[in-house]
């Protein structure tokens, strides 16, 4: 039963890769829930199915079984053009990469989605969003005029103009040095907390862990062990290490 405060839900998902003997198995039989306003951090050994686990949870993959369900839809009844829709109005994503255009200034890059949407979008609207993630006077500059921190900002900014009812984040921090990085993941806290938004971010980083609520830990497609509440570095590296240990 899917509650009001249940963003997204994972009832026995399956994904399989592949057919026949060659078939590789990258989740199995996972359950789980993301809740309103919380933020989650998804972590575990190479090849455990994180990146899976995000796809199949923001609607990128069809799963093979089980059922996913993104803010009260779910979304084995849908088409693709539906399916696109749902991404383009209820799902926020950011990544490594920051995946700006280079030719258009951080305003023009934030207005996208609405415009894809066919909405036109108001200069206050765009300004605003750049002012809460600290960038209110940097809009008129192109990505390669900015830091990769301000960069990744934009890319936040971007993700959260549809209001979305869940961001999804795949090692947002990856290509940041540590400084930046620790700006970025408190700037995802931060929306979590003043705005209620459900962040689920996949990272291999047991310090940028330690800025989620909760931190799911998978293993051969499982998941393997929960952690709720702030989990200390050392506890999150501890978990994580067990874990890597017995993948060996």
């Amino acid at each position: 039963m899917t509650t009001s405060t249940d963003t997204v839900r994972l009832w026995s998902v399956t994904k399989q890769y592949g057919s026949g003997a060659q078939a590789v198995t990258a989740l199995e039989g996972v359950t789980t829930i993301f809740s309103q306003g919380t933020f989650t951090a998804v972590m575990g050994p190479s090849g455990s199915g994180k990146s899976t686990l995000l796809h199949c949870a923001a609607g990128l993959d069809r799963v093979d079984d089980g059922k996913v369900v993104i803010d009260g839809t779910d979304l084995s009844g849908l088409n693709e053009t539906e399916l696109t829709l749902l991404r383009r109005e209820r799902v926020g994503f950011v990544f490594q990469a920051f995946n700006l255009v280079s030719v258009l200034t951080a305003e023009q890059n934030v207005a996208l989605p609405l415009r894809l949407a066919g909405r036109r979008p108001e200069r206050g609207q765009l300004l605003a969003a750049l002012g809460e993630v600290g960038l209110g006077s940097r809009g008129g500059h192109r990505p390669g005029e900015l830091s990769g921190g301000e960069q990744q900002r934009v890319a936040i900014a971007r993700a959260l103009i549809t209001r979305p009812a869940v961001l999804f984040a795949d090692e947002p921090t990856g290509a940041l040095d540590t400084k930046t990085s620790r700006d970025v993941l408190s700037l995802l806290r931060d929306i979590v907390d003043r705005h209620g938004q459900t962040v689920v971010m996949v990272t291999h980083d047991p310090a940028a862990a330690t800025y989620a609520d909760r931190v799911l830990l998978l293993a051969d497609g499982r998941i393997a062990d929960e952690l709720r509440g702030r989990a200390s570095v050392e506890t999150i590296a501890a978990r994580m290490a067990a874990l890597e240990a017995v993948a060996c």
